[in-house]
């Protein structure tokens, strides 16, 4: 049976980003080297595109995850992120195990968008890539659903929109409500980033830039 014409198009997120799927994505760590630091919290939010072609926020994922054997979890990063490893409320799942959770839906929806692959989306966005990219290769998880170095950064895009490349300041320049009590929690700061990227994108297809004239 021949599939319907509609169902062989790619869809306006796949036409969108030349393929690609962009996700959002915040890490919470124990310090700044990805080899030798833990990672301890990683969120991801799934962005969806209205028939008008806006982006907007479909769904959210996180995991708090307990430290890989052997890694380092610097007191600083604790203070910074305010992360109690102890908390018995952390509940923190294996970084490999966690991992695939989060990359189960993501994969799921590059499929359904008819997209290639997805684009990590982040603040700062090569320090949770590669964060990302080094716990996908201490658990041998065989592919990363993300480009292994393409990514997309709200610094950079809201340093241009705003004059502002801290989230915090972007997000007040945006108008986009923002805590700094609940900042660095990943999930928190993940969704502010999505608000954030998802206003830059609108506002440039609002302005002419996509799709062109």
């Amino acid at each position: 049976m021949d599939m319907p014409e509609e169902l062989l198009q790619p869809s306006l997120m796949a036409k969108r980003f030349r393929g690609f799927l962009p996700v959002v994505v915040d890490v919470e760590t124990g310090g700044f080297n990805s080899d030798t630091n833990a990672l301890l919290e990683i969120a991801a939010v799934i962005l969806e595109m209205d028939g008008q072609g806006n982006l907007q926020i479909k769904e959210s994922y996180s995991k708090n995850i307990e430290p890989f054997p052997g890694s380092l979890v610097e007191q600083a990063a604790l203070e910074f992120t305010g992360i109690d490893l102890y908390d018995p409320e952390r509940d923190p799942e294996e970084e490999g195990e966690a991992l695939r959770e989060v990359f189960r839906p993501i994969r799921r929806e590059v499929s359904d968008t008819g997209c290639t692959r997805a684009v990590m989306v982040a603040h700062n966005a090569h320090f949770d890539l590669g964060f990302v990219n080094a716990a996908i290769n201490r658990n041998q998880i065989k592919r990363s659903p993300f480009h292994p170095f393409s990514c997309f950064d709200t610094s950079s895009l809201a340093g241009l929109a705003y004059g502002q490349t801290v989230l915090a300041k972007a997000c007040a320049a945006a108008e986009i409500e923002f805590n700094n009590r609940d900042a660095h929690s990943a999930l928190y700061d993940t969704v502010k980033t999505a608000e954030l990227f998802c206003k830059i994108v609108n506002r440039w297809k609002e302005l002419g830039g996509w799709p062109a004239a």
